[in-house]
């Protein structure tokens, strides 16, 4: 008898072995029609085969695979019993002659494969436990259409999200060849070729996933259809078997064009859109079957993320989508490059979009947010309730006074704004305003400023000052406004403060509540710039790395952040130095009315009582930010003590100003989506975003008592009677007897010039 035999007969005990298991433990449970001991069966021999070719694929590199064969069979006794007792029904064991390279290369095979069926057939009853769990491929033809409902947190509609009506499915020979040949360029190009799945791309999304913690998706047309229609949307490893094992099924039960259409059919295009022909109707107007290449390649581009490639997010994003789908159809010799540049410089002609819905910016980033715990499908079809942390009469307010405000601001150049509100206390989302106009299709309104990175200027400042709190500075420390030059290996860096003057040695309480810039940062180079990096992704700039691409500049804003992440730095200086992250749900229900998801009471200390309470005394210090924002500023609420902080960054292409109360925080940015510069005249504090930012938080807090800084334990308040009763804070025990009076007269006497 031959070594194949010998596999042969092997291989068949094993399946025998493990359909005797799963009949005799199965059915004592349930009653196993011979159908689908035949399908499994089936499915049995199916695994075995992928197990075993995987096997050659990842071993085929070990070159020495074979002397470690020949150690295990020749010297392992144990291994050597074993074997007999596996081989015990073959009379032909004995004959194997395992010192012949081409007998050791088909055992070593045998064995990988042999071992990875082994091991998933461990537990039979399990695994016929989870096969029976399986959704039937033919439930793909149905349509079970349950829409979400996104709440306010007074239960309030907001918006539905669920799939326009659409009538009947698009046969596939009604779809043009243009939208068939752009989707398969672009989602999946050996869809024709493969039989479900493609294993490369299987092991390179593993590999993202579990070795560099990137998840990462790597599915065919096929995979995709069965995410959409059978699965839920948890990413693990279970449902992605289940993955796999439903797309094998379903490459059985139909044919390539059908699952192809049933994909075309079912797939996600953007807000409430479905399918190919709700597609067309809703963006063009017109019928599937009459789609051009341009607007065929601008579609097909959507499915795999709808919020980000929409031309109504953002329409050069989508071009340069179509442009990589068109580049990819001219590879595959779909189209030529003639055909591919004349299709590129077409323009759209959009229908007008026209949907109920309050809050939008704050809609579509719940969306987002959703469709990342559940994905798409099951967020459009699943029957959702979603309570979510927004006030629309609060939201109603914002959206109304940052209209109001950029018009104001016209002739300084202003043209968009946003605005959030946070509670400090939970890290809810009250408002989220992310343009003056979501509809404004013209000026890219649908666009969300308020979670697009942008440079914060001197708003990020706090951060730097608070590092300097924890390592031994005081707001009496003494810095040296003059004159400083950097030099670093790629520039000479001189930085100016916004004034273009130079304030002589002056307190880090009042070189912050000026916003001066050479003492900002004078200070950070007496400190590690990785530390001060650190400490804002703690404090909430969560996109910031320490990964050194930066220098000095940072604290004058030279890092990049959204206006969301930078409001909420201020809500941990606001909540006594504990982080929260902002939250944009409250719970959520399933269509049966169960809690699925609750939000957790999630917090982290990241910086002192001590030290926040300080920043915060600093920045409501009316008196000490006289000097650089006069008397007559909007940097104050009257009848309320207010922590605020202003930013403008270089060119003055973005204005900020973010401050809060014990009860709300509230961030608002003013500039221009293209990036273009505002008028020089923009005067922070007086102009641009601080109008809009006073007349929230005085909309906030209209009626409310009025609510102070509580005083923690290790902070004294100390006045100085032999420096005209000058008050200041410090860390208990770290007060100084004296201080130098002089900077501190001058600062009350400029105080009195401005009064006077």
């Amino acid at each position: 008898m031959s070594i194949r035999q010998v596999i042969d007969n092997f291989r068949r005990a094993i399946f025998k072995f493990a359909l005797d298991a799963i009949i005799l433990v199965g059915s004592s449970f349930v009653v196993i029609p011979s159908a689908i001991y035949s399908e499994l069966n089936i499915l049995l021999k199916k695994i075995f085969r992928f197990f075993s070719n995987l096997g050659k694929d990842l071993l085929s590199s070990i070159n020495r695979l074979d002397d470690l064969i020949v150690k295990v069979f020749k010297r392992n006794k144990g291994v050597k019993k074993f074997k007999a007792r596996m081989f015990k029904s073959v009379s032909s064991v004995k004959t194997l002659n395992l010192s012949k390279p081409k007998a050791r290369e088909k055992v070593k095979w045998f064995i990988l494969g042999s071992l990875f069926t082994i091991f998933f057939l461990l537990t039979p009853a399990t695994a016929y436990s989870w096969y029976r769990q399986l959704p039937r491929p033919d439930l793909l033809n149905e349509n079970m259409v349950k829409c979400t409902k996104l709440l306010d947190r007074k239960g309030r509609l907001i918006y539905e999200i669920c799939p326009e009506k659409r009538g009947d499915p698009v046969p596939l020979n009604l779809v043009p060849k243009s939208m068939i040949d752009a989707t398969l360029a672009i989602e999946d190009s050996s869809f024709y070729n493969h039989k479900g799945f493609r294993l490369l791309s299987i092991l390179r999304a593993a590999n993202e996933t579990f070795f560099k913690d990137n998840v990462q998706g790597g599915s065919t047309i096929t995979q995709q259809l069965v995410k959409l229609s059978l699965l839920s949307p948890e990413r693990t490893v279970t449902r992605k078997i289940k993955e796999l094992v439903l797309s094998v099924l379903t490459e059985q039960k139909y044919s390539k064009d059908q699952i192809l259409e049933m994909y075309l059919n079912n797939a996600p295009y953007g807000g409430n859109v479905v399918g190919v022909e709700s597609a067309s109707q809703k963006f063009f107007g017109k019928r599937a079957s009459e789609l051009t290449l341009s607007e065929s390649s601008l579609l097909s581009a959507l499915p795999s993320a709808p919020s980000v490639y929409s031309p109504f997010s953002s329409l050069s994003v989508a071009k340069d989508r179509q442009k990589l789908v068109l580049s990819r159809m001219v590879k595959l010799k779909k189209i030529t490059q003639e055909e591919a540049d004349k299709a590129f410089s077409e323009e759209f002609v959009f229908t007008p979009q026209s949907d109920f819905i309050r809050a939008p910016h704050f809609v579509d980033y719940v969306r987002s947010e959703l469709e990342r715990m559940y994905g798409k499908r099951f967020v459009s079809f699943g029957g959702l309730t979603v309570l979510t942390t927004i006030d629309l009469d609060i939201q109603d307010k914002a959206q109304v006074i940052v209209k109001e405000e950029v018009e104001k601001s016209r002739q300084l150049n202003v043209s968009n704004g946003a605005l959030i509100v946070l509670d400090p206390k939970t890290g809810e989302i009250l408002s989220m305003v992310g343009s003056v106009d979501y509809f404004d299709v013209k000026n890219d309104g649908v666009f969300n400023v308020s979670v697009a990175k942008r440079q914060p200027g001197s708003a990020i400042k706090p951060v730097t000052y608070s590092l300097a709190l924890t390592r031994g500075y005081k707001t009496t420390s003494v810095i040296d406004d003059s004159p400083l030059t950097v030099k670093t290996p790629y520039e000479t860096y001189s930085p100016v403060n916004y004034d273009g003057k130079f304030h002589g040695k002056i307190t880090l309480r009042r070189a912050l509540a000026n916003s001066y810039n050479v003492p900002a940062v004078k200070v950070l180079r007496t400190l590690n710039i990785d530390d001060m990096v650190n400490l804002g992704r703690d404090m909430g700039l969560v996109s910031w790395e320490a990964d050194g691409n930066y220098g000095l500049s940072i604290t004058l804003g030279g890092k990049e952040a959204n206006l969301l992440d930078l409001t909420n730095v201020y809500g941990t200086l606001a909540r006594g130095g504990v982080y929260k992250p902002t939250r944009p749900i409250l719970n959520i229900k399933d269509s049966k009315g169960y809690e699925i998801f609750s939000n957790e009471n999630l917090e982290k200390r990241v910086l002192s009582k001590e030290v926040s309470y300080i920043i915060t005394d600093i920045l409501s210090d009316y008196y000490a930010r006289i000097p650089a924002f006069g008397t007559n500023n909007f940097l104050s609420i009257k009848g309320h003590k207010v922590a605020v902080k202003t930013g403008t960054t270089d060119q003055k292409r973005d204005n900020y100003t973010l401050g809060y109360t014990p009860s709300f925080v509230v961030g608002v940015w003013v500039g221009n989506n293209d990036n273009t510069p505002m008028n020089p005249t923009l005067s922070s504090g007086l102009t641009g975003a601080a109008p809009a930012w006073n007349r929230m938080m005085t909309e906030l807090l209209t009626g409310k008592a009025l609510e102070g800084f509580a005083l923690p334990e290790g902070v004294i308040v100390k006045v100085y009677s032999d420096c005209s009763n000058i008050r200041e804070v410090f860390v208990r025990g770290g007060e100084p007897d004296k201080i130098s009076c002089g900077m501190e007269e001058k600062e009350k006497s400029d105080k009195k010039k401005k009064n006077d």
